[in-house]
């Protein structure tokens, strides 16, 4: 699947704003089963000085400042990007015991374990938690192979928590969505990953896109999509990584597209920085995911 994604974040302020330094996360990875053919940014006022490189975890982030006084300030993302299925191990449909997994990398000390484990602590946003082994055991009985466990916690967090944009804030704790049992894509991401590294799993949060489709007898509308939150569980040397989206109760496939992981949602903000001056201040964010022709 060919994908053209348009992400526009305008700010408009009551005051200028006499200089800004911003960080962006927008730009889709490349991955085995991702290819990125295109990617260009467009900032309004022009940018005084600009420049990107890789963080930590592998991810591209743009950097940018404006040295002029401003009331508004655009910035487009456009991506084009193709999405071809995931080929999985036969090892994937007879997956090793989840307490397996949590052993070998809290044991083993190479650098696959190494790089997995580092996903198995509390973050800045998400915690450990006996609330959270409580209800993850629900679904990681002793010995169930750690896919099929990870399949039934995706679903009874669909299942148990109520998907409302107004329930929650960007700045959300975990433990609100867990008492409430109502958030969106990010607080599901968030409370899943607690729920895995609180019984010693590892597991990241992963920023992107998800192609939606208009209801029967609809026209898509230009600008409507949103970005998505999911989450991916370290399953073993064999397998690896394995995404899981609890807002959709899927193995994320075709319709998703990566920007990138971390820790948790501090990580790949899409758009942080700080400014001086600006008065009050108002974000509008318009984001397009379109399907194009394979010969695009």
């Amino acid at each position: 699947m060919k994908y053209r994604i348009t992400h526009t974040t305008k700010y408009n302020y009551s005051q200028p704003v006499g200089v800004c330094h911003n960080k962006i996360h927008l730009a889709a990875r490349s991955l085995p089963q991702q290819t990125v053919t295109n990617f260009h940014l467009l900032i309004k006022p022009d940018a005084f000085a600009s420049t990107c490189q890789k963080d930590y975890f592998g991810n591209r982030v743009d950097y940018f400042s404006i040295q002029e006084p401003h009331r508004s300030l655009t910035v487009t993302a456009t991506s084009n990007v193709e999405v071809r299925p995931i080929t999985r191990p036969p090892a994937f449909t007879a997956s090793p015991p989840w307490e397996d997994v949590a052993q070998g990398i809290a044991k083993r000390r190479d650098e696959l374990s190494l790089s997995a484990y580092q996903f198995s602590f509390a973050s800045r946003i998400v915690p450990r938690d006996p609330a959270y082994t409580e209800y993850t055991l629900a679904s990681f009985t002793k010995g169930r192979p750690i896919v099929e466990a990870g399949l039934d916690l995706t679903r009874r967090i669909f299942e148990d928590f109520k998907y409302d944009p107004r329930a929650t804030t960007v700045s959300t704790p975990v433990d609100v969505v867990f008492k409430q049992r109502a958030g969106v894509c990010q607080d599901f991401a968030h409370l899943q990953i607690a729920c895995l590294r609180s019984i010693g799993l590892a597991s990241r949060y992963v920023s992107g896109y998800l192609r939606t489709l208009p209801p029967p007898g609809k026209e898509r509308l230009i600008g409507n999509d949103q970005s998505h939150a999911w989450l991916s569980l370290y399953c073993g040397d064999e397998i690896g990584w394995v995404d899981f989206d609890p807002t959709n109760n899927m193995i994320p496939a075709t319709d998703h597209i990566t920007i990138g992981w971390g820790q948790d949602y501090s990580d790949l903000c899409p758009i942080q920085g700080v400014f001086i001056g600006g008065g009050k201040n108002r974000m509008d964010v318009s984001v397009d995911v379109a399907t194009i022709s394979p010969d695009a």
